[in-house]
């Protein structure tokens, strides 16, 4: 019992650290805001959000569109966004192609002028990733990405990243990016 209340301190302490790094950091809230005006510039615009991660940052990915095609907190019109994570899609790709294919791809099928990726990472240096905002930028789609702590491969590929402030565990940054998310969903749906 004393080792699970132990984890569950330490644990909570770290998030608690992190939460006032980020509560602290005027960047974060700047890159917050111009993510969000990219998304609704595209939005307006008649475009559309991709998203894409790996692993729990699939999740995000995941999370992030399927709140904008429902619903979040209030009733609104569906925005149009689809996450990369067709299991089909995914291992044709990596089958065909090679799993560095799996995301840019599909921004190479869908991805137009005006649209926004959104790419979730905890590391910035997964070759799909950097593939997938490669090829974004080459179609004209603007990118927005929330990684961790430092700078990476992905950093000089986004036009906006949506960076945590702080050192600490991927597990620590998913959680930023699941609020950085829920902020975003809240930014939308006061201006839809």
């Amino acid at each position: 019992m004393e080792k699970i209340i132990e984890i569950c301190q330490l644990g909570i302490s770290e998030f608690v650290k992190v939460a006032q790094e980020l509560q602290a950091s005027d960047a974060f809230k700047k890159n917050m805001h111009l993510g969000a005006e990219r998304i609704l510039q595209a939005l307006r615009s008649g475009g559309k959000i991709l998203a894409c991660g790996n692993g729990g940052s699939m999740a995000q990915a995941i999370h992030l569109a399927e709140e904008l095609t429902g619903r979040y907190r209030r009733d609104r019109m569906p925005l149009p966004a689809l996450a990369i994570s067709d299991p089909g899609h995914l291992s044709c790709v990596a089958n065909d192609y090679g799993y560095e294919f799996v995301f840019s791809r599909y921004v190479e099928a869908l991805g137009r002028p005006g649209d926004v990726l959104a790419l979730f990472t905890t590391s910035g240096h997964s070759a799909n990733l950097l593939k997938a905002a490669a090829t974004a930028r080459e179609k004209g789609l603007a990118t927005l990405g929330f990684t961790g702590h430092e700078a990476s491969p992905l950093s000089s590929l986004l036009d906006v990243e949506v960076r945590v402030p702080c050192k600490a565990t991927p597990s620590r940054y998913q959680e930023v990016h699941l609020l950085a998310t829920h902020l975003l969903l809240e930014i939308l749906e006061e201006n839809f």
